[in-house]
Order: structure tokens, then C-alpha cells, then sequence
């Protein structure tokens, strides 16, 4: 069952990734690679709140949380196409261009995925007071 989720959620977040590029790409004509930053700084604040909202919530079984962390949001962000990208502004003696979308990707990331985490934090608490009080 893990594998069938991990794959599902693999060919949704991909299949998002693709369109939030295509969007991106109809509005945003310029050499910064602005549509895989977006998905990539998205990536890392929903890993961050999924992580700790919904684990520490323990409302799903461990087959549903590999399929929306691994599948999903694995599927959704891509290293791999920041790597290319980066090495492609590079080439293209854009190096000062990738030096920003290299520390926006780092640093970003880094924010993201910590504000994701607390904002995971602050609902899974307000979540547990609400559940004490009715008890």
C-alpha cells in the first residue's frame, strides 16, 4: 500500500510542479529560474508543516504520511532541476544571477521549511487546547 501512495503522490506533486512552471513560465520571461524557486520554497514550507503537524498529530497511518512526504511533496520540489539551472545561469555568464538564486534557494528554503515547522507547531497546539477544553 505504501508504494501504490508513494505513487500517486509522486504523479500529483510532478504533475503540479509541471503546471506551476507553465504558469509561471506564461508571466515571467526572464533567464532567473522563478517557477522552480517558487515550487522549491513552497516545497519546503509544506514538508516543514507536514512534518511536524501532521506526524505529531498521528492522524494518518504511516502509508498516507510516505505517500504525501515522499510521493507528493518529494515529487513536487526537484533538486535536480535547481542544479541545472544553476549551472545553466552560470554558463550563460549570469553568475551573479546564480549566485541569488542559489542563497534565495538556501536561505529561503531554510525560512520556509522553519515557518512551515511553526506554523505546524502553533495549529497542532491550539488544536490540543481545543481538544482539553472539551474534555
Amino acid at each position: 500500500m505504501t508504494y501504490l501512495l508513494v505513487g500517486i503522490g509522486g504523479i500529483l506533486g510532478s504533475l503540479l510542479r509541471y503546471y506551476l512552471g507553465v504558469f509561471t513560465h506564461s508571466w515571467w520571461a526572464y533567464s532567473f529560474p522563478l517557477g522552480t524557486l517558487i515550487t522549491n520554497l513552497m516545497g519546503c514550507f509544506i514538508l516543514g508543516w507536514f512534518t511536524y503537524r501532521m506526524i505529531k498529530m498521528n492522524v494518518f497511518p504511516s502509508a498516507v504520511l510516505a505517500g504525501i512526504g515522499t510521493g507528493f511533496v518529494g515529487s513536487f520540489t526537484t533538486f535536480s532541476t535547481f542544479s541545472v539551472e544553476t549551472v545553466t545561469l552560470i554558463k550563460n555568464d549570469t553568475s551573479l544571477l546564480a549566485f541569488l538564486y542559489v542563497a534565495l534557494s538556501l536561505f529561503g528554503g531554510l525560512l520556509m521549511s522553519w515557518s512551515g515547522y511553526r506554523v505546524g507547531d502553533r495549529s497542532a497546539n491550539k488544536l490540543k487546547k481545543e481538544g482539553e477544553q472539551l474534555l
